[in-house]
């Protein structure tokens, strides 16, 4: 009988103090208690997350994993523009509230394709520079110099369902800054004379966006294509056969490409019990990172088209097309166990 009612050995609560200042949230072990103003998410490898209410206390099962967040709000600042350093917009944004109309929240899909459960503030303030800078660069949004009134509404309108559609998160104020005094031009002008990339100035918080390994660019695939396409089948089409019949086309790739992804092959394996090459390694692992940058871009699509009227859905549904092509396109690749010739 001894040893049958013997005490759970005790969990070391992870110091909260970084919680809604430096950090949105960290990883929790299985029996900790969520902290006050704070929310808990648990997760799978499936990407199936529930959430956990402050003072709760955390019970993982097998492969899951645990983590809790501080709603916020939180300061950043961006660079909208890598090549003008000196432009600033400082950000307040908080994390969203819960939508009771889906089953998962999208900043708790962000922790379980994208993370580890711990988010730093530097960490979402480089992913959301990234994701900015990305649709300034193709003319997805517009901050021209000498913005005018209406012009900023417009960008600011756009920027806010970037973040909300792209993290979860939802934008209080959006302020520009002049970030001149931070910027060593002499440092730039160095670089370029010495034809070397000038390393981009940007505030002190701001840290690069990590690279994608072949396994996290396939976690995310296989975890948010299926919320692409939800997003997109619930997407409100005008009257009329044309672009029904392209919403429907672009749903059924779409759910071609989330099988293949669900399918796919070891990266170091070119058939069961056969090692591929270390090049065409690297050369899978490079198709699989490009469906994930494809699929950031199908994220700001959805975003764009819960704001196109009527009139502007014709050309955004030209764009998925693009979009979609390109995953496909990599999908393909990442499942090929040998280059061609021109692909390696």
């Amino acid at each position: 009988m001894i040893g049958l009612f013997k005490r759970a050995p005790a969990v070391t609560a992870p110091d909260t103090s970084a919680l809604g200042s430096s950090a949105l949230s960290l990883s929790l072990p299985s029996g900790c208690v969520i902290a006050r103003g704070c929310t808990g998410v648990v997760f799978d490898k499936g990407g199936r997350t529930r959430r956990v209410a402050q003072d709760g206390r955390v019970n993982l099962d097998t492969h899951e994993r645990a983590c809790c967040f501080h709603p916020g709000p939180y300061s950043a600042e961006l660079l909208p523009f890598a090549d003008a350093p000196e432009l600033g917009l400082r950000l307040s944004f908080a994390i969203d509230a819960p939508d009771p109309r889906v089953t998962q929240q999208r900043f708790d899909l962000y922790l379980a394709s994208e993370s580890d459960g711990g988010v730093t503030l530097p960490d979402i303030t480089a992913a959301m520079q990234a994701a900015l800078q990305r649709e300034l660069a193709q003319g997805n949004l517009e901050l021209p110099p000498c913005t005018q009134l209406g012009e900023w509404n417009v960008f600011r309108a756009g920027l806010n369902r970037l973040l909300y559609t792209r993290f979860g998160l939802t934008v209080d104020d959006c302020i520009p800054v002049d970030l001149g005094e931070r910027v060593d031009y002499a440092q730039i002008l160095l670089a370029r004379a010495a034809s070397v990339p000038a390393p981009t100035p940007a505030p002190a918080s701001v840290v690069p966006v990590p690279a994608l390994s072949d396994a996290q660019a396939l976690r995310r695939l296989f975890l948010e294509l299926p919320c692409v396409m939800c997003a997109l089948r619930l997407a409100v089409l005008p009257p009329g056969q044309a672009l029904f019949r392209q919403h429907q086309q672009l749903l059924q790739r779409l759910d071609q490409v989330s099988l293949a992804v669900a399918t796919m092959p070891a990266l170091d394996l070119a058939a069961p019990g056969q090692a591929l090459a270390l090049a065409q390694q690297d050369r899978r692992a490079r198709h699989s990172v490009a469906a994930a940058l494809a699929l950031d871009e199908a994220w700001a699509l959805l975003a764009r088209l819960s704001l196109a009227g009527e009139q502007g859905l014709e050309p955004l549904f030209d764009e998925a097309d693009r979009i979609v092509a390109n995953l496909e396109l990599h999908s393909s690749g990442r499942r090929l166990a040998l280059a061609e010739s021109g692909d390696a």
